[in-house]
């Protein structure tokens, strides 16, 4: 009889701890972060664009909350890099694309710190710890932080990743994979997307779908650059093709979301959009006329991709999470590229790796409510280079800057010059209000310094002219240096 009732207490505690496991499970949300490259902060119809059709975010954007002051950086390799690491560029010393070398900065005043190409092997990045808490992990898209070896994404927490960008058809991926020809990219990423959400549904699951659109070349499917051949521009925003690609950017979100609903999976995941920069556009107005010119506006946001002013940095993030983050909601504080790795991981249930820094804060509880606060005062940014724009223009010199609630300051470090904006009052940053509020233009000048020299920022250091690159002519780069000059 003894026997029996402890063979009885076994099973019930076999079951118990089934049930546990269970709900453990499932109390873990999937992730899935959807991330477009060089889409500009108003190309979206949520916020603001009346020409560009993106039903499918706009409905994520309803039934979640919408952020209006999150930043990335002004390129797109440093933004991967920061999200990936949660660290600044100041310590992964990932500033932009490429070496130094690609823009003749000879007849500039500074000679701009070496950029790493490569996010450093010795940092704990975001896929890694999220498998730690339970999580599989897969990648579909544009990685652009180390393509080889110990670099890629499949040796560095994913479990499935493929890496495709260059073009938007006739594309290669790695690893080689097949698929029909003359397929669009966007809707091979998503195909393998959905793919991974159906084989995965079973268990808590990250996805990361970093899309190469809407980034040049700009090719787009000709049914959809059709809907948009006669349709009026408005704003700045009138390229029948760029639309396009908007638009199979917009599909791919719908796909995601169909999907999650088919599998009944919506309610217990946890979805992001975001772009990497800001938009290509906004240089007319800054009288940037050469290296290929605007593809879009992002009024009223000043300058574009490449500038650390709000156009250049600037971007869409909406977070839908179904009885958690209240739909229909807008956030407008702060939060830059560096909180998504605490941020993932809270939500996660994971831990963050030991003895590493992290620069962000979890975004969770502006998720769970929009007027609260977070424990910072202020976000960073910090780029010791030059990006040009063709010629002798110029899309950013070496800047750094600092933003605390509605005021930012930049320093231009070839000068020391400062600008000070109110955002909140001056979203196009038209008004430098340095010269005429000389307090709170020493007061934010002694923050920025201060977190310069605890980050230990690399300065660039003064040229002498002799150093400089030769604008990509050596072996055969010059054609391909101009190609590039937009990133």
């Amino acid at each position: 009889m003894k026997k029996a009732a402890l063979r009885l207490l076994l099973v019930l505690v076999g079951f118990v701890g089934v049930a546990s496991a269970a709900t453990l499970t499932a109390t873990k949300p999937n992730i899935i972060f959807i991330m477009a490259d060089d889409l500009g902060y108003t190309d979206v119809a949520a916020y603001g664009s009346k020409y560009y059709e993106t039903p499918n975010i706009d409905r994520l954007a309803s039934q979640g909350m919408k952020f209006t002051n999150y930043h990335h950086c002004q390129n797109c390799t440093p933004t991967r890099a920061a999200l990936m690491s949660g660290q600044y560029g100041a310590r992964t010393g990932v500033y932009t694309v490429g070496g130094v070398e690609r823009f003749d900065w000879s007849k500039r005043p500074l000679r701009p710190v070496d950029n790493v190409a490569e996010l450093p092997l010795d940092r704990v990045i975001l896929p890694q710890t999220l498998k730690t808490a339970g999580y599989a992990t897969g990648m579909f898209g544009k990685w652009h932080i180390g393509q080889q070896g110990p670099h890629a994404p499949g040796k560095r927490g994913f479990d499935e990743a493929i890496v495709s960008m260059g073009v938007h058809y006739d594309f290669a991926t790695n690893p080689k994979t097949e698929y029909p020809k003359g397929q669009y990219l966007a809707d091979f990423l998503t195909d393998r997307a959905v793919d991974f959400i159906t084989r995965k549904k079973d268990a808590p699951f990250f996805l990361y779908l970093p899309h190469f659109g809407v980034h040049s070349p700009h090719q787009a499917k000709p049914e959809l650059i059709a809907k948009f051949k006669n349709k009026p521009g408005v704003g700045g925003h009138n390229n029948p093709t760029y639309a396009a690609m908007i638009a199979s950017v917009d599909e791919s979100v719908g796909r995601v979301m169909a999907k999650l609903e088919e599998l009944k999976l919506a309610e217990n995941t946890v979805l992001i959009f975001a772009s990497d920069n800001g938009g290509v556009g906004g240089y007319a107005r800054e009288g940037l006329t050469k290296g290929g010119g605007d593809i879009t506006d992002n009024a009223p946001l000043r300058n574009g991709k490449g500038s650390l002013y709000e156009g250049g940095t600037r971007v869409p993030f909406i977070v839908r999470w179904p009885g958690k983050v209240n739909a229909g909601t807008v956030c407008a504080v702060p939060a830059i590229h560096v909180d998504i790795y605490p941020t993932l991981v809270a939500l996660a249930g994971g831990a963050m790796p030991a003895g590493q820094v992290f620069d962000g804060e979890s975004l969770v509880p502006l998720m769970r409510a929009s007027s609260a606060t977070l424990k910072r005062d202020a976000i960073f940014q910090h780029f010791p280079g030059y990006l040009g724009m063709g010629g002798d223009q110029w899309r950013t010199t070496p800047v750094s800057l600092v933003q605390a609630g509605d005021w930012k300051l930049m320093e231009y470090l070839e000068d020391g010059r400062l600008e000070l904006y109110n955002l909140r009052e001056d979203v196009g940053e038209s008004k430098n209000l340095a010269a005429t509020m000389p307090g709170k233009a020493k007061e934010l000048h002694a923050k920025l310094v201060a977190w310069r020299a605890e980050v230990k920022a690399p300065m660039p250091t003064k040229s002498d002219g002799a150093a400089g690159p030769d604008s990509g002519k050596k072996k055969g780069k010059g054609k391909k240096n101009k190609a590039k000059e937009n990133n």
